[in-house]
């Protein structure tokens, strides 16, 4: 079905707003994440996602400065997220991360302040990302995610973040977390695409008002070896032919159906504007059916290295 290409917005359970698609900034680097962030406000995208682990929140940030310059968009017109990363778990070290953070972004808040993932590491430094010990093994600390949680919170009062949330957690730990919080997260970002669809996670979150954001949304394409499967389908080829769109902006569209907030990652000029351009159809029953066939549960993030630690998040179904 056809309709008006009118971008949506979701809003959070704390007021603030969103658009319901984002640019995913992972293993952006060397001027190429500054060019395809640029690229994306352009293109009409007020969501940018990025991470202190991406190494790339200074190139995030100067973009989204160059557009406010040049009266492309004021500061708050984009929602700007970013992550905690796992060796800066210790309650004490939370605001310092946040504080390093804004400083790479060259900004006074950030839009979204997530907690990377519910385990932790040892720190070792701000900039060793995976601690490892003599053996090469990476170095689990025990923190309490709901300790960070806390640290978290105080960030909010002190307006260094609008908003908190979590990614990669499970319903068990959001079941936790929803129990023992202060300030209740407003996100889950989890890897979410037709392989791994996350339809009870995405109803468990949807119980608690927490919206579900879908990183990987594509599935990694690699064009050579055809994978992922769902994206180089004659099935899926079909049903975009149908829509006149390509198989990823129906991938992007199943995902929105679904419930979430795809974040594709893209550097590519038209792919990003073509990603974007996902608001003027909408699937019907037949295709979601489709879609759902390429369910197999499997992970490409499994974090094996850290099977470990009991706040090992893919220990449990979901």
């Amino acid at each position: 079905m056809k309709m008006s290409n009118q971008v949506s917005y979701v809003t959070h359970n704390d007021g603030t707003k969103m658009q319901s698609i984002g640019l995913g900034t992972y293993t952006s680097l060397g001027g190429d994440c500054q060019r395809a962030v640029r690229d994306a406000i352009d293109a009409g995208y007020r969501h940018i996602d990025t991470a202190y682990f991406y190494e790339n929140e200074h190139e995030v940030g100067k973009a989204v400065h160059e557009k406010v310059a040049e009266g492309v968009i004021k500061r708050e017109d984009i929602f700007v997220v970013s992550k905690l990363w796992c060796h800066f778990h210790e309650p004490e070290r939370v605001e310092y991360a946040c504080r390093k953070t804004l400083t790479n972004f060259g900004m006074d808040y950030v839009d979204l302040y997530l907690m990377h993932w519910p385990y932790s590491y040892v720190y070792r430094g701000d900039d060793v990302m995976f601690p490892t010990d003599a053996n090469g093994e990476v170095e689990l600390s025990d923190i309490d995610y709901l300790d960070t949680w806390k640290a978290m919170e105080k960030l909010v009062a002190k307006g260094l973040t609008k908003s908190i949330g979590v990614s990669n957690f499970n319903s068990e730990q959001l079941k936790r977390l929803m129990e023992n919080c202060k300030i209740k997260p407003i996100h889950n970002q989890i890897e979410c695409h037709p392989g791994l669809n996350q339809n009870p996670l995405i109803k468990l979150c949807k119980q608690y008002n927490v919206i579900v954001t879908a990183y990987c949304p594509l599935g990694r394409p690699d064009p050579i070896n055809k994978l992922p499967a769902f994206l180089y389908d004659p099935k899926v080829k079909a049903i975009a032919e149908q829509y006149e769109k390509t198989p990823a902006q129906v991938v992007l569209r199943y995902l929105l159906e679904l419930g979430t907030v795809p974040i594709p990652k893209s550097v590519n000029k038209n792919r990003i504007i073509e990603n974007f351009n996902i608001f003027d159809f909408q699937l019907n029953r037949n295709d979601h059916k489709v879609m759902d066939s390429f369910h197999t549960g499997q992970r490409i993030i499994p974090m094996t290295h850290s099977k470990s630690s009991k706040y090992h998040p893919f220990n449990i179904e979901y």
